[in-house]
């Protein structure tokens, strides 16, 4: 069930906010607009941080943390996700999703349904995952993804990871959709670099959702318009804003 949000909210207290991270925002775009919101309501230091990051192109829950809420950041990193994602068959990018064009093309008429089962299921379990070269991941202080910007080689290195389950919600050539379970840490990206590989072919991401973190769900979540229409609700909302909540309910329907 969503929580209360309002202007009287424990904030200062603790208060986790779960966001339906618009495609096109980066997770620290998030966070500085709810900063700035709090800022409006007079709270101008108060500590915001979010409990895992997704990638500009993603969309789904993002746990902001607010106030003594953000001790609970690594707990709620630490807890199992929950993603559908929808992978493009026969082609390859070199960041693993849409941020780059295709590079490389693959056959993928021998792909069977049956085929996709075979291989999710042997992907199920610990492993050591590699990271895209267009990652987060720190390297001698830089970004991996400065590197790669830059044509320079890098080395990424292995991490361990957790996929607990993959189930098949749609299969249409060259499109394949999975519900994935994961552990913190899982690019989905790389699992549609090695699930394409796997089936003697190439993959990428083409979209992503995320639709649970923890105990926390699409239904939970608030858009950024919602979240200041709940804290400021004497505002005028104009044919725009009004329209936002129904396009909150077809993002939360996309994913499903």
């Amino acid at each position: 069930m969503k929580q209360p949000l309002s202007a009287q909210s424990p904030f200062v207290e603790g208060y986790v906010l779960p966001v339906d991270k618009p495609i096109g925002w980066t997770s620290s775009d998030v966070v500085r607009k709810v900063k700035v919101l709090l800022r409006r309501l007079g709270h101008r230091k108060i500590k915001i941080g979010h409990a895992g990051t997704l990638d500009p192109l993603a969309s789904g829950v993002l746990l902001i943390c607010i106030g003594r809420a953000t001790k609970t950041i690594e707990s709620l990193q630490a807890e199992q996700k929950e993603y559908l994602a929808t992978f493009e068959l026969g082609a390859t990018t070199p960041s693993y999703d849409r941020e780059h064009p295709i590079d490389r093309t693959f056959p993928y008429e021998h792909i069977t349904e049956e085929l996709v089962r075979q291989k999710i299921d042997e992907m199920i379990g610990e492993q050591l995952q590699l990271p895209p070269t267009y990652s987060a991941k720190m390297i001698d202080g830089k970004r991996a993804y400065e590197y790669a910007r830059q044509g320079a080689d890098v080395e990424m290195k292995r991490a361990p990871i957790t996929i607990y389950s993959m189930e098949i919600e749609s299969f249409c050539l060259p499109r394949l959709t999975l519900r994935i379970r994961c552990s913190k840490g899982t690019y989905i990206r790389s699992i549609a670099r090695d699930l394409g590989e796997a089936l003697n072919s190439g993959a990428f991401l083409y979209t992503l959702c995320r639709t649970k973190n923890g105990n926390y769900t699409l239904d939970d979540t608030f858009t950024p318009e919602q979240i200041e229409l709940a804290l400021f609700p004497n505002q005028e909302r104009n044919d725009s804003e009004q329209n936002l909540e129904k396009t909150h309910k077809r993002n939360i329907d996309r994913c499903f």
